[in-house]
């Protein structure tokens, strides 16, 4: 069964919920960022700029519940920005529908993300990061559409869209 199967047939759910119940990959005070970003701030001033489900998602890799986010059907042109920095992440034109209950791309803006390892859900994962700040937004997977053959499998919550 590949994972799109898995997650249609309420893996997902199965899946979130571990996730939600995980603390921050390197369970250090800043969860995500563990590199230097250009934009860095304080936990406290984190917690002040974001409300509590993207103050989870980016500083500590929380998913959000699957089908849960209005990004999943946000259609219009434009960009989806990083919900904590403002960093612009991926067009409009690069969204598709995944069927997983997530905002899907099949490609980042140039320079918009970084990513690296993430073995925290007993697997090997590739983890998706604002190359901003350092903010999780979610995981990317090699079972996405042309061009790319890439699925950039985000959080909404971590995201912000602004209309063309």
């Amino acid at each position: 069964m590949n994972r799109r199967a898995f997650l249609g047939f309420g893996g997902a759910a199965m899946v979130a919920g571990v996730a939600l119940t995980l603390p921050g990959r390197n369970g250090d005070a800043d969860g995500a960022q563990t590199g230097t970003f250009p934009f860095r701030l304080t936990d406290a001033q984190w917690r002040q700029r974001l409300n509590p489900a993207q103050y989870a998602t980016l500083r500590h890799a929380v998913t959000e519940r699957p089908g849960s986010s209005p990004l999943d059907h946000e259609h219009r042109r434009g960009i989806f920005r990083c919900a904590g920095c403002g960093q612009p992440l991926y067009s409009s034109a690069a969204k598709f529908d995944s069927g997983t209950g997530w905002p899907s791309f099949f490609r980042p803006l140039p320079h918009a993300i970084v990513t690296r390892a993430d073995h925290s859900l007993f697997e090997a994962r590739t983890e998706v990061l604002c190359a901003r700040c350092g903010g999780h937004l979610g995981h990317v997977f090699d079972d996405g559409p042309r061009p790319t053959g890439l699925r950039y499998c985000m959080n909404g919550v971590a995201m912000t869209f602004q209309a063309a």
